[in-house]
């Protein structure tokens, strides 16, 4: 017969209850949600800390440009730690989605937003829309002077006087819009008679903003919303939008979410895409950063024209998604 002491019986519930508690304590820390981001930090940061607070799940980000990010997740592929993909454009979204890196998202989340912002194949969702624009400094140009499509910017008399950001994610789906309106030889063409009229390079959109107001240039092209964060702080901003219609420089196209295939919470990566379609988040996408917000029923802000007034062209967002084809004409016209 075998005695076991009273000290020693507690010694062994002690060792398992310490194990189990070792246990649990991994399997929480392993509870944290890891976000690849391409959109800003700025705006994410109140975000995710709201996030945290109101979904208690711990949320670690990576920032960075939507198309660089897309790229690494393809490149890490099964060894990836991230969960979501937080992306700046369908482009990016499509390509990671293309490539068999994303899970489908449930019927109740893709419903809350227009089929034509979100995948067909519900690979992932748009959660705020962004329409392509020319900004302008109005002490430069007229309005009457405007061109009616981007296809006109290489016009001699804008030589100089054009910026944009061709390592832009936005700027590269825009890229990608017109490929597939235009054809890849007329986006070549384009893209190297641009470089050709001295079109000025940026880092982004904000840059462009910026040179604008300073006079540096005199058309942008950018996302829409950004005007508006620097008039908000200086109302005799001399720099207004102007819309295109009906060509890739019309494009309307949005900032999305997809759950990755390497997430093994994926019930939290869905309560954070659902936490980013709440009216709430809409609200504050749309009244802080003037972006289009995409769930139906939320009103636009007064800043903004309705999407269903702007006349964009008619495009598959998914269709965006061949992203090495756009950077390799990039490459060859000689912009990257």
């Amino acid at each position: 017969m075998v005695l076991i002491r009273v000290g020693q019986i507690s010694f062994i519930i002690a060792a398992v209850l310490l194990s189990w508690g070792v246990e649990i304590a991994a399997q929480t820390a392993s509870k944290t949600l890891t976000i690849y981001s391409g959109r800003e930090e700025k705006i994410m940061r109140p975000l995710i800390e709201k996030a945290q607070k109101d979904l208690g799940i711990p949320i670690e980000v990576r920032y960075g440009d939507s198309t660089e990010l897309a790229i690494a997740l393809l490149e890490e592929g099964k060894n990836s730690r991230a969960d979501l993909f937080y992306a700046q454009d369908a482009g990016s979204l499509g390509a990671v989605a293309k490539e068999g890196r994303t899970l489908a998202l449930p019927g109740q989340l893709l419903n809350k937003v227009e089929q034509q912002f979100r995948s067909p194949a519900g690979q992932w969702v748009g959660i705020s829309g962004r329409a392509r624009v020319i900004d302008y400094n109005t002490k430069l140009v007229k309005a009457s002077e405007l061109p009616t499509s981007v296809m006109q910017l290489t016009d001699p008399k804008w030589r100089g006087k054009v910026g944009w950001a061709p390592t832009n994610g936005s700027f590269q789906s825009f890229v990608t819009a017109m490929r597939l309106i235009q054809g890849d030889q007329k986006t070549l063409e384009w893209l190297k008679a641009m470089k050709g009229n001295d079109a000025k390079a940026y880092s982004g959109n904000s840059a462009i903003v910026e040179a604008l107001g300073r006079g540096e240039i005199a058309l942008g092209l950018v996302n829409n919303y950004y005007l508006y964060r620097f008039t908000k702080n200086d109302p005799n901003f001399p720099v207004a939008i102007h819309h295109t219609r009906g060509d890739a420089g019309s494009l309307i196209n949005v900032a999305g979410l997809a759950v990755l295939n390497t997430t093994d919470q994926k019930s939290d990566a869905e309560k954070f895409v659902a936490y980013m379609l709440n009216p709430e988040v809409q609200k504050y996408l749309t009244q802080e950063f003037y972006e289009y917000p995409l769930v139906k029923g939320i009103a636009v802000s007064q800043k903004q024209i309705p999407l269903e007034q702007l006349q964009s062209p008619k495009l598959d967002l998914s269709k965006l998604s061949d992203l090495k084809g756009t950077l390799s004409l990039l490459q060859e016209a000689g912009v990257l």
